[in-house]
């Protein structure tokens, strides 16, 4: 074989992302788990409220609610795919945690089931507020993109105020262990 032959029949390897492109796909894949975390949480209280007929206002709810995260989800699954991103390879475990936590604060009564999403969407909002800052204007379309969903992450924060999230029993502690647990979830999902 010539050395011509040889050298056409070489693949170059794969190039490592700059730290900026890296950082970007940390941002998509924590963003991508948080919103994979959120559906399987508002499927959780589902789960208790859709088998209560005395419930289905607040099922009602849960399921528009759902509906936004599952575009968010939609978008961060598209993203990811033409970033070359990978998803967390932690999704089983927040499949399973996410769930868990919403049906054991469904279980607990809508108030503190809206004090669970409440909880989420303050720690969710902040970090979106985070990378807005942190994207400039390198990234327009995703800064807006990002930007929106921080908007619809406000709007289910205060409808789970307006539905009495504070007044959930044990509220404090409640709120505080889910905020503690979503801010420990974003920086595993942002490298695992």
């Amino acid at each position: 074989m010539s050395t011509h032959s040889k050298t056409a029949l070489k693949k170059p390897l794969p190039q490592k992302p700059g730290p900026r492109a890296a950082r970007i796909g940390d941002m998509l894949r924590v963003d991508h788990a948080g919103e994979y975390g959120a559906v399987a949480i508002y499927r959780g209280q589902r789960a208790v409220f859709d088998r209560l007929p005395h419930k289905a206002r607040i099922a009602g709810l849960l399921k528009e609610m759902e509906a936004g995260e599952a575009h968010h989800l939609e978008t961060f699954d598209r993203l990811l795919a033409e970033r070359k991103v990978r998803p967390t390879l932690l999704s089983p475990f927040w499949n399973a945690a996410g769930f868990g936590l919403g049906a054991a604060t469904a279980l607990m009564g809508e108030k503190a089931a809206m004090a669970c999403t409440e909880a989420v969407e303050d720690v969710i909002e902040k970090h979106y507020a985070e990378q807005i800052e942190e994207l400039g204007e390198t990234e327009p379309e995703l800064k807006k993109t990002v930007r929106q969903f921080r908007e619809d992450e406000l709007e289910h924060k205060n409808t789970a105020e307006d539905e009495g999230a504070r007044e959930a029993p044990g509220y404090r502690l409640l709120s505080a262990a889910i905020r503690l647990g979503c801010r420990a979830a974003i920086r595993v999902a942002e490298k695992v």
